[in-house]
């Protein structure tokens, strides 16, 4: 088939964006840990970048979007046909009518998998070794990320179920975020956890990482219908309107129960909503993104709050925003999946699906959200026990990025006192100001 060159150029572009969005997310949770851990926390960001590319072209597309010679196992995991990507580069476009090359989609499918795994690392901020998380990033992609993109959107037993998830709510986030809270379950709190301020050091590097990431999600969104038409559009525009409704919900929401709006809470309502809205944006109808909007941004400025009260130290939220949110999104597809946008068995509850679907899209995130949760928890359990997953208490103490690293995100020489060493060579004091006399 010839290449249409306008879908083409929307899914580089798009490409682009949704691979923005992972350095977008190391600004996001960098400002959000304390200062003497920002740089691992983006760098752990970074580390899936490399990790995740490099499992995608040795075998991750071919595990997740091929099929599997066995039946029966081609409901869980893909075939062997795409090891190296060798053979999409023989075959020049996909053969599902879009005429988009089919390297073009495999890159983007390949950003979705990164960000994916970068999710996870914010909720072990401050305290997981950098080699340990290299390693778990990899396996990781390789026996959960890979095997549930192939359920639900290759030829697996979710999508041949009839499961909905139009950009990633279930694979992406409900999939992290359960991920997540079996980590920190592994690893354990922060040392001080709820007796130090743990407060995040840098507010306006945590807007902006937020403003990157809805930049980004749009490619993620539209860029999921995987053409150039009015779905793309529809999924656009609910993007925005649920990202905006969610925020606003969220400062609603802490101006009753804290008596302020915060700037944190602008930046996490918004990636809630955008957390929501990505299984159903080409789904429903703007007034139902609203709705979802409003639900994302009420329930994870809620949800957040858990952690204490269940008494798991997950640093930066990623199960109160990505899990709670995804189930929210995923979830609402059950109600408001509308015609025409889908097919007549695919409606949801109030456009007269009845209650078929709605089951669907409570099946989907009990079964990835369980399945990545008990593979990550033993997982983790046996890097901890052979490498060793957590940092010592006294470089906890120090702080990782000096101790791991050899950096510091700011450079506060000026400030130490004498004959401290900063990882720029010795650093100097600085004479008391002199005493002015009246």
């Amino acid at each position: 088939m010839k290449i249409d060159s306008g879908t083409t150029a929307w899914m580089l572009a798009a490409t682009a964006l949704v691979l923005l969005m992972t350095p977008g997310l190391a600004l996001f949770y960098g400002g959000m840990t304390r200062a003497k851990s920002v740089l691992n926390m983006m760098m752990m960001s970074f580390g899936a970048i490399i990790t995740v590319t490099v499992a995608w072209v040795l075998f991750g597309h071919s595990l997740a979007f091929t099929d599997n010679p066995s039946s029966a196992i081609n409901n869980f995991v893909g075939g062997f046909d795409a090891l190296g990507l060798q053979s999409l580069v023989d075959l020049p476009t996909k053969d599902d009518g879009t005429g988009m090359p089919s390297l073009v989609f495999s890159a983007f499918q390949l950003t979705f998998a990164i960000i994916t795994v970068a999710l996870i690392s914010g909720a072990i901020a401050d305290r997981a070794k950098f080699g340990a998380w290299m390693v778990f990033s990899v396996i990781w992609a390789t026996i959960v990320y890979f095997p549930v993109a192939h359920w639900v959107w290759g030829t697996g037993w979710l999508n041949t179920m009839g499961i909905e998830d139009f950009a990633g709510g279930t694979v992406v986030h409900i999939n992290a975020g359960a991920a997540a809270l079996a980590l920190v379950l592994v690893i354990g709190k922060r040392r001080g956890w709820r007796k130090e301020p743990m407060r995040p050091h840098n507010l306006p590097l945590v807007l902006l990482g937020a403003g990157l990431l809805w930049f980004g999600w749009f490619g993620f969104n539209a860029g999921s219908e995987l053409a150039v038409d009015a779905t793309a559009g529809l999924a656009f525009m609910n993007t925005q309107i649920a990202a905006a409704v969610a925020a606003g919900a969220w400062l609603v929401v802490e101006k009753l129960r804290d008596g302020h709006a915060s700037s944190l809470g602008v930046a996490s309502g918004a990636v809630a909503g955008l957390v929501a809205i990505t299984p159903a944006c080409g789904f429903v109808d703007p007034w139902a993104a609203m709705v979802i909007g409003l639900l994302a941004g009420s329930i994870c400025a809620w949800a957040v709050g858990l952690k204490y009260k269940l008494n798991y130290d997950d640093s930066l939220d990623v199960v109160g925003v990505h899990m709670v949110g995804g189930v929210v999104g995923a979830v609402s597809l059950g109600f408001f999946a509308a015609y025409p946008f889908l097919d007549q068995q695919s409606e949801g509850l109030f456009y007269g699906g009845g209650f078929g679907q709605l089951g669907l899209q409570i099946l989907g995130p009990v079964a990835v959200g369980g399945y990545s949760f008990i593979v990550t928890y033993v997982l983790g359990k046996i890097i901890d026990k052979t490498m060793g997953f957590r940092i010592k208490e006294e470089d906890e103490v120090t702080g990782i990025d000096i101790t791991t690293h050899a950096e510091t995100g700011y450079d506060l020489g000026s400030v130490h006192a004498s004959g401290v060493s900063s990882p720029n060579g010795p650093v100097t004091s600085v004479p008391a100001p002199k005493k002015v006399e009246a």
